[in-house]
Parts: structure tokens; sequence; C-alpha cells
């Protein structure tokens, strides 16, 4: 990377000491833009003519996009941006969008944080969960998809929208520009009102709301970096989440620090796909706002980006075919990639692969990066930081496991916290502490106040996040991720709140108690599993419970694999569920499992949270345990294996 800001900076940044003496030059006289709209403005100025992004809807269609130039993708957010001021969305109004990715969604994303507020909110969520976050969010337009073959976004949205009270209108988008057959058909809204709380309110469609705007500016001023600028779900992408709000100066900052770190892979010229959703931060700033803030390519794939019918088993021809310099992803994407044979296609375009949200298995990154010759650079960060907080340099050492060093200007430590929650001190090198961040990503805090209760710890008069996460920093200033204290289950990079799983079967007449937890998957990472404990002389099977459940869970992606019930929960010294004991059985089932598929016997087996590598599986088996260690390392636990000292 070379920085190619007022400070002078032209070195790569490589290490610790490179990050402290980027800081060295104040970050105010970096001028950095007011808003994201601003960021976007002088991104587009640096190549107004070269494309800035491209869509297909369909991957069959990969080679015949709809282009936007960098002038012409400003231009329609600002028409859209214009268009919502004119139906009334003040400055602290909320536009919520219910989309898959469409061109429309980014053009609605950065026109709402201009005009108002933008408020993502995932698609695949079911009516009611939909309509309790609109009502939380107190939105006032949604924007969704018109009803179309294949999707069922539009009756989920209407039925959401009849029992939001705030709400004065709803914007559709239609996918009919974006039909290259003739056999397509999409149908259209089928009324221009629709009876909200007993108010009729009007059904506009988007497109026409911005042909009567002009593209050439805005017609109102930008907004400051203290304003709110977005609202995002979190604590899960399904369930009932908690939301954040973020300044335009939390994703500006992000998106600036963040190129700072990964340097000029994003330039004009250069492309990187977008496959990860855009109601996540990642599919938003990695995959939107970063390149576009430097004037580079994004490339949208399909409404449904890697879920999308052929995507993966094409992206080695889309990457030969647009020169992609990098894209993003989670373990899973990463997983089913590594199935796809590149074959004799030129891929050499690729600088590297950005992989968060999940731990990646290290012998998922070895064997990807060996075997597909692209290399990966693992990140940290959290929505509550606007994006990214760390990050392996590129340009440097990537520590395989490591979430990488800190952002420049953003800062990064491991606590020591009492039981209160309060700052004692700062953790020893190698020592795990509560990761906390402080910086300008740092996002507003929740819009319930209920929620931000424990959320910041203040250190010597300053405000720090409580990222609820556990990391230890070693000696070069590099951090690794050794659990969570946070609970969320994390299924291929979606977050899973356990609560929702756990009320799901809480008012079954048998359950006492009921605890979720993540199980590891070599493939998604973790899935839900539902502990329970029956009340006394009380009596339920399994099966009838995970039954139970699943009627009461809308997500699918929530449903329990399983229900183990215990004949009394582990429990911490003050009476509260301990999770990661159950955490720990599960673990220990996988290996279990693992060897007896491997033919393996098992002399000795402990799941243990080691100070150091966070939780560990301490193994001694009979006779050789490679072929089980092979089997392990696909899972984001730690594998020590007793006999032959051999360590993952």
């Amino acid at each position: 990377m070379l920085a190619t800001n007022p400070g002078g900076f032209g070195r790569p940044i490589v290490a610790l000491p490179d990050v402290e003496a980027f800081e060295q030059f104040p970050l105010p006289e970096r001028a950095l833009p007011a808003s994201t709209y601003e960021m976007l403005a002088r991104g587009a100025a640096v190549a107004p003519d070269q494309p800035a992004l491209s869509f297909f809807l369909r991957s069959d269609d990969f080679r015949e996009p709809f282009v936007w130039t960098h002038a012409e993708l400003l231009a329609d957010i600002t028409k859209t941006a214009n268009a919502l001021r004119r139906l009334g969305v003040g400055r602290d109004d909320v536009v919520a969008f219910v989309l898959p990715n469409l061109p429309e969604t980014h053009f609605v994303i950065w026109g709402s944080e201009v005009a108002g507020i933008a408020f993502a909110v995932n698609p695949l969520l079911e009516a009611a969960q939909i309509s309790e976050l609109l009502a939380a969010g107190r939105a006032k337009w949604l924007v969704t998809l018109e009803p179309f073959s294949g999707f069922d976004i539009w009756q989920k949205a209407l039925k959401a929208a009849a029992t939001v009270p705030d709400l004065q209108g709803i914007l559709t988008v239609g996918l009919a520009p974006y039909l290259r057959h003739g056999t397509d058909e999409a149908s259209e809204a089928g009324s221009s009102t629709v009876g909200v709380d007993g108010v009729s309110i009007p059904i506009l469609n988007l497109r026409e709301q911005m042909a009567v705007e002009s593209g050439e500016g805005l017609t109102f001023d930008t907004p400051g970096p203290e304003d709110i600028s977005s609202y995002f779900c979190t604590g899960g992408t399904t369930g009932l989440p908690k939301i954040a709000a973020r300044t335009h100066q939390s994703e500006v900052f992000d998106a600036w620090s963040t190129q700072a770190m990964t340097g000029d892979a994003l330039a004009p010229g250069k492309t990187i796909f977008c496959g990860l959703p855009l109601f996540h931060v990642n599919g938003q700033l990695v995959t939107g706002l970063m390149p576009w803030s430097q004037g580079g390519h994004v490339v949208l794939g399909t409404p449904y980006g890697y879920r999308g019918e052929g995507v993966v088993p094409s992206f080695w021809e889309m990457v030969e075919h647009y020169r992609i310099a990098a894209f993003s992803g989670v373990p899973t994407v990463f997983s089913a990639l590594l199935q796809v044979p590149v074959g004799g296609r030129d891929i050499s375009s690729v600088g590297y692969g950005f992989c968060g949200a999940a731990p990646m298995p290290v012998e998922l990154f070895r064997t990807f990066e060996n075997t597909i010759g692209i290399r990966i650079l693992e990140a940290y960060g959290l929505t509550e930081g606007a994006c990214v907080s760390s990050v392996n340099p590129p340009e440097g050492e990537r520590r395989i496991g490591s979430i990488g060093l800190r952002l420049p200007y953003q800062q990064m430590a491991s606590v020591r916290l009492d039981d209160s929650g309060t700052f004692v001190g700062f953790a020893e090198t190698e020592e795990v502490g509560v990761l906390a961040i402080r910086g300008p990503n740092v996002f507003a805090g929740y819009i319930n106040a209920e929620h931000n209760k424990g959320l910041w710890i203040e250190i010597d008069g300053e405000r720090w996040l409580n990222t609820g996460d556990l990391a230890r920093q070693d000696a070069d200033g590099y951090f690794w991720l050794t659990g969570r204290k946070k609970e969320l289950i994390i299924r291929g990079g979606h977050n899973i709140d356990p609560k929702l799983i756990e009320n799901a079967v809480q008012d079954h007449p048998a359950v006492q108690l009921a605890a979720a937890v993540g199980r590891p998957d070599a493939r998604a990472g973790e899935l839900p599993i539902l502990y329970v404990q029956l009340k006394p002389a009380m009596v339920a099977s399994e099966a009838d419970l995970l039954a139970h459940a699943v009627d009461r869970i809308p997500e699918r992606a929530a449903h329990p694999k399983s229900v183990r019930i215990l004949s009394s929960m582990p429990v911490t010294p003050v009476g509260k569920i301990f999770k990661p004991a159950l955490s720990m059985l599960e673990i220990e089932d996988v290996v279990r499992q693992e060897a007896e598929a491997s033919g393996i016997a098992l002399t000795s087996l402990s799941v243990v949270q080691d100070a150091r590598l966070g939780v560990l599986a301490r193994i001694a088996t009979e006779g050789d345990p490679a072929p089980l260690h092979e089997k392990l390392v696909r899972y984001a636990f730690k594998a020590q294996f007793q006999q032959s000292g051999n360590q993952s």
C-alpha cells in the first residue's frame, strides 16, 4: 500500500510501527469527507467516466452486465436523495429497505443516508419480524421489491407494513429493467395505496420518482460528520436484534482507514466482487463505499450474491472476465469456492480475498491458498465499529488465525474488567482480556437506551466500546480472538440470536430451562443446538421439543439441528446457565464422531479453556492420530494431540 494522503507517508503499512508512524500526521488535517455522499462524490471525480457498478440478474448473463459509470452512479444516488427529500424525508427520518442486492439498493442506501437515515432490513426475515423492526426503527418510508416470480419479499413487506404506525409510504423496485429473456414476466404491485393501521398510504415506484429529479446536485444541504447515517440490526441477522445507530463519520472513517491498510488494490481500473448481502455492513462498505471512494469498480453478482444460482460454480469465470482484484466472503464461501476447479482460468488479477464474520479454520485457510493460489486477508470488525477494526496487512506478515493489526487512528486493546464490567487495567502481552475499541468508527449507540447498558468502558476519562469478544495481543501488535463473551451463534456468516431459539421452546409445558449454543461445523462454522432441562416429573422427547421449537422459529437458519435434554443445566455460582460448558460438550461430541468415522480409538479427551489458545480439545489416541487430525483442522476450534505433540 502506498498512502496517498496529505501526511506524505508513502511507505507500505507492514507492521504496527508503520501504523503508529502514519498516525503522526493529525487526523483532522487529513480533511476526510463530512458525509458518505461527499465521499462518493470525491471518488466519482477521480474517474467519472470509468465503470463504477456492473450488475447482472442471473449468473448466465455475467458477460452482459448493466453498467454505471461513476458519474452515472452518483447521479442516480443524487436523484434518489432528492426524491426522498421531496417525499418528506428529513434529516432524522428513517427510510427502511427490504431488498436483495440490486443497483437500486445502493441508490437507496446512499440516497437515504444523505436525505435521512438508511435502515437495512434482512429480506429473508418473515413478515412479523420485519414489522417489529420497522416499528422499532420508526420507519417513515419503506423501499421494497415489486412482486416477482421466485421472490416472496413483496408479500412479506406488505404484510409487515400494515401494522407500522409511523409509515407514510412505500417505494417499489422492479426487476423488469434487468430482464434479458422474453419469457420472463414481472408482475406489478397492483395498487397505488395500502392500508396501514386503518390509514391509506401511497405506493410509488422508485424509478418513476427518480425520473423527475435532477442528478446534477442535491436540492438540500448535506449532513455533517456527527449526523446519524444508518441503522443496522445487530445481535443477529436473524431474530429480533438490537438496532445500532451509526454516524457519517463512523462510515467515512472506517472506509478510509481500511483503505490505508489495504492499499490501492481498489483504485480506478480495479474491480471488486460483491457477493455478500447489502443489508450487511461488509457488503455496503468493503464492497461499496470503500472502492467507490477511490474510483474503483464493483461487480454486483445477482440479487442473492454468492447464494444466487450458478454464482459459485461460475465464479472463476467471472474473475477472469472482469479481472477481479479482490472479493470479500465468509469461511463458508471460501469452502464452497475451494470445490470449484480453477482449470485454465486466468485468475492472476486477484490480489486477495477478505475473510471475516466468523473464524476461519486454519486448514481451510492453508488449503485454499495452496490450491487456488489466492492470498486471504483475515480481518475483524463489528457493526458497532462501522465494519472493519483490524486486518492482516497485505504487504506485511499475514499470521494465520490472527485478526491482524488495528486500523490507523483506531485504538484497540485487550483489557481487564471486574465482575461489574469496570476497567481494571490493560492486559499484558499474550494475556487474554476483553477486546475494546475506541475511535472515529465507533457507532453512536443503540436506539433503545436499555441496550446500551454495559456497552461502554471508561478508561482514563475516555469511552471505549466493549466488543464482547475475548482476545490477546502478541508482542508485534497482532490480535488473536480466543472466544466470545457474547453468545451469538454464527452460521455461515449469519448471526443468530440464541434467545430466538430459546424463547421458541420456553412455552412448552415440560420445559424448565433452555439454552442454545453453536455446534462446530466444518462447512457452516456453527450450527444451532438447543439444550433443555425439563421440569420435575415432566416428560418430553427430543423430537417433540425440536418440532415445537421449529414451528415457532420463522427464520430457517435459526432452526436448531438437534435438541439435547439434560438432567440439569451447568450454571455459574450466581445461578446463570453457563453456556461455555455446553459449547465444550458439542466440541467433545464432534471430536468423538470424527474419531469414530476415522476408525481411531480415543484414550483420553478433554475440552478446556486454554489461557492463550482459547477453547482447546486435548486428545490422546491409540495409534497414528493423523487421519483424525486431518478431519479436525476443518473446524474453527483448536486440537492438541498429546500422544504426538502435534497441535493445530
